[in-house]
């Protein structure tokens, strides 16, 4: 194979993340037994069709991983980012998944999804300096309504 050497990308392109990502989902297939994965994402439009929130994240081993919560600041306090978690949750259920997952940070989220029924399993002190970077999870109820 030859000398290696590292090399700093500032910004690498869509393909060469793939690979690094695609080697870490490999691994963890072989290692589980888990292969079926999906991608989740539900977005709240306008009527302009502008997207002013979503919730990203995926499916994998019966698990929910919410990655991205947002809505617009005017929009807030409305209901919608209750929305977009039902939908994420529900299509989590659908798929047979148990339990979710999710971070925030002390000045995002937290009381939000406390309320959902999350609950910190760990705390990351100072991260970033001053606030708190926090690890949440949730059982999902399989043949709910």
């Amino acid at each position: 194979m030859g000398p290696l050497r590292i090399v700093f990308e500032q910004t690498a392109e869509e393909a060469v993340r793939r690979i690094v990502m695609d080697g870490v989902d490999l691994h963890n297939v072989a290692a589980t037994g888990h292969s079926a994965f999906y991608p989740m994402c539900f977005l709240l439009r306008s009527v302009r069709d502008e997207i002013v929130g979503g919730v990203l994240g995926y499916l994998w081993g019966g698990w929910l991983q919410v990655q991205y919560l947002w809505v617009a600041e005017p929009l807030r306090g409305q209901g919608h980012a209750s929305r977009l978690m039902d939908s994420a949750e529900g299509y989590a259920v659908e798929r047979g998944c148990t339990a979710a997952a999710l971070e925030t940070h002390s000045f995002q989220a937290l009381a939000f999804y406390q309320k959902r029924g999350y609950a910190v399993f760990g705390t990351l002190e100072d991260y970033p300096p001053g606030h708190a970077k926090h690890f949440l999870r949730k059982a999902l109820a399989v043949g709910g309504d």
